[in-house]
């Protein structure tokens, strides 16, 4: 499940999720070593075309383990301070290299990355937002491919 089908089935989270990583230029992403222990390093998240990708310099350590493992997860900066405001953003899913082709081009000719570089389209298995509402409840909303929002609230 790519951007676009997210934004479709949960729009009001994906416009939140947009917002939050909109909000800082560089944020967090964890990528799993060849043991198997995971690896966080920061990253710039780009939403452009109905998919969220991933530019990375040529030969970095996060590229080479998603060419391994394609799994990873993307914190959202949380900012200054502790207020958090729009809360905390985590995107799971998958990260699929993209080496050449239409996609490509199109993606050097809007942003104008470094080269060389590698770029990921990404395929989504979980979005997770979590805030406080009314100085009162810690809100989790958690949403995966084929299933409704869920929302937890807790005093």
């Amino acid at each position: 499940m790519n951007w676009a089908a997210f934004t479709a089935a949960a729009p009001e989270l994906a416009a939140i999720t947009e917002k939050r990583f909109g909000a800082f230029r560089h944020h967090v992403l964890a990528t799993l070593r060849k043991d198997g222990s995971p690896r966080t390093s920061g990253l710039e998240a780009d939403f452009r075309a109905g998919e969220l990708w991933l530019g990375m310099m040529a030969d970095s350590l996060k590229a080479l383990d998603l060419r391994r493992d394609p799994r990873f997860a993307l914190q959202a900066n949380p900012g200054d301070g502790t207020d958090m405001a729009g809360g905390d953003v985590r995107i799971s899913g998958r990260a699929y290299e993209i080496e050449d082709g239409r996609a490509k081009d199109r993606y050097v000719k809007e942003v104008e990355p470094p080269q060389p570089f590698h770029l990921f389209r990404t395929e989504l298995t979980e979005v997770v937002r979590t805030y406080v509402e009314d100085e009162k409840y810690l809100v989790v909303q958690v949403w995966k491919p084929s299933e409704p929002l869920r929302t937890i609230r807790r005093a």
